[in-house]
């Protein structure tokens, strides 16, 4: 329950951004209030145990870390760790009649062997290292601007020092630079796969939000290395939870806010609860939610939702399915991203379909085990009885396509993409899923109108709206949290520089406030 009456700063939202910025302000001397509608922290960075009786504690939706800076670790003293995955990815494939795919990982000599053998020489080997150390050398330069002040556009062009790199991430669409560098299909595929996470877009979008989709997935840590969180996801946001207790935020769940009036200097919001309504006074609100909920709020005209396009899928497994290529061992090819029919014209034409208002006929998806890198997330008897879990990810299933019938819809696709799957399986997945107490198999999917549901996110997009190229523009403000209201920021993944699970608007929200704070 809120103990004041007045704050130095109101959070709304207790995501992992808010967390950031509650913790960094409370360190500074501020008193801070966060508000959060549900009955725990963490919005979509969160760990669960989605399967009765089970004890596994997965990262229900959002799953890696790549964007989230050490700098912010170091800072609030957070216990929390990250594992790398010696395996980057294995991509199946059929080939002259017999089956095969891409592992790329397990060192340089042997990712060198497995291109030659599926393409017959170095030629994609090459380009792969071509591309990828531009792809590096822009992300060295970029990814310590997150957490300052937002560059220019011209000032980041300097700062990244590569007019091709320039040319290719920042002005044409990224599938012109694929297919000039790469001539195997299913190599273009894996490379064109980082530009649509949770994007609907063709690699041809004139609006680039591809782009700026593949730009985010390639500069985290400054390498572009994805990582798993250690305990789960959740194990970030307790600890961020924690972190902000520790200096001295209160943080009240079961407390929605439903209302912020600003005159640009003072605020008060007004919050909801089981029982009853109150309000409090803020310097500064800052708003750890979508730009449409931000406008709903303070009373405004919302902006017109991103459509979400993704499918979420949690299982569990008795065991990891064998693979009909028998070259890979299935410990390798599931602990990086395991790629289903994401050839670069199976992507194309599942685009091509979904934006018709037909599920694609092969849908495109990822998996991932976290428990061959991290098994602290499965209990004991799990781990000694062989037991993992999958995550998968599917692309290119927008929101529109659900709303007819959710239910039934996301029953259709989930089936879809798994006989997908199924296909490069020497056995059935159906096989290997674990059961519930109930006797259920473990296995949950969640599609863009689940997630507006349980987590409000709009359209049921990820990232809150369309990603936004890391540098200023009309409107963005110094360090793309502001807002039209001076006191009131928005400190969730719908700022400039936000998406994923990376505490960088938290940061840079903080920073707005202190240094709002300084005397002149």
């Amino acid at each position: 329950m809120p103990v004041h009456e007045g704050y130095d700063a109101v959070i709304v939202g207790g995501g992992h951004n808010g967390l950031v910025a509650a913790a960094y302000l409370a360190r500074a001397g501020k008193s801070v209030l966060v508000l959060e509608r549900l009955g725990n922290t963490g919005g979509a960075a969160v760990s669960t145990r989605p399967f009765s009786g089970v004890d596994a504690r997965l990262s229900r939706y959002s799953y890696l870390v790549s964007l989230l800076p050490r700098k912010i670790v170091r800072d609030l003293g957070l216990d929390f760790r990250v594992r790398g995955r010696t395996v980057s990815s294995y991509t199946p494939v059929e080939r002259a009649g017999r089956p095969t795919g891409l592992l790329v990982g397990g060192g340089e000599r042997r990712t060198r062997e497995a291109f030659a053998r599926l393409t017959g020489s170095d030629r994609e080997y090459r380009a792969w290292q071509s591309f990828y150390g531009m792809t590096g050398r822009v992300a060295q330069q970029v990814f310590p601007t997150l957490t300052e002040p937002l560059p220019t556009r011209d000032e980041l062009r300097r700062r990244i020092d590569d007019e091709e790199a320039w040319r290719v991430l920042f002005e044409e669409p990224i599938g012109a630079a694929v297919e000039e560098r790469f001539a195997d299909d299913l190599v273009r595929g894996v490379v064109l796969t980082d530009a649509l996470i949770g994007t609907f877009a063709d690699a041809h979008d004139p609006s680039l939000r591809q782009n700026r989709c593949f730009l985010y997935h390639v500069i985290g840590g400054g390498t572009g290395a994805w990582d798993v969180p250690v305990g789960g996801m959740g194990a970030l946001t307790d600890a961020l939870a924690a972190a902000a207790r520790g200096a001295g935020a209160a943080i009240a769940t079961g407390h929605e806010a439903v209302r912020i009036a600003t005159d640009g200097r003072s605020a008060e919001v007004t919050f909801r609860t089981e029982h009853r309504e109150g309000v409090v006074s803020a310097r500064h609100v800052l708003v750890n939610a979508s730009p449409q909920e931000l406008a709903n709020l303070t009373g405004e005209e919302p902006p017109t939702p991103a459509e979400g396009a993704q499918l979420k899928v949690n299982m569990l497994l008795k065991r990891l399915p064998r693979l009909r290529d028998t070259s890979v061992d299935p410990r390798e090819a599931f602990s990086g991203t395991f790629h289903v029919a994401e050839g670069y014209e199976q992507l194309a034409t599942a685009h091509a379909q979904a934006a018709s208002g037909a599920l694609p006929a092969e849908p495109p998806s990822e998996i991932y085990c976290h428990s061959l890198t991290d098994p602290t997330i499965l209990g004991p008897g799990l781990v000694e009885r062989g037991y993992q879990t999958l995550t998968l990810f599917g692309l290119h299933t927008p929101a529109r396509l659900f709303t007819r019938d959710n239910d039934a819809v996301r029953e259709e696709l989930l089936k879809s993409t798994l006989t997908q799957l199924d296909a490069h399986l020497a056995e059935p997945l159906a096989d290997c899923l674990a059961a519930d107490a109930e006797g259920r198999p473990c296995i949950e999917a969640k599609t863009p109108l689940d997630l507006e549901r349980d987590l409000r996110l709009p359209g049921g997009n990820i990232f809150h709206r369309d990603l936004a190229f890391p540098y200023a523009q009309e409107g963005t403000g110094r360090w793309g949290v502001e807002t039209p209201h001076a006191n009131v920021l928005l400190c969730g993944a719908g700022a400039v520089r936000g998406g994923g699970v990376s505490g960088v608007p938290g940061h840079n929200a903080a920073m707005a406030v202190l240094e709002d704070q300084q005397p002149a």
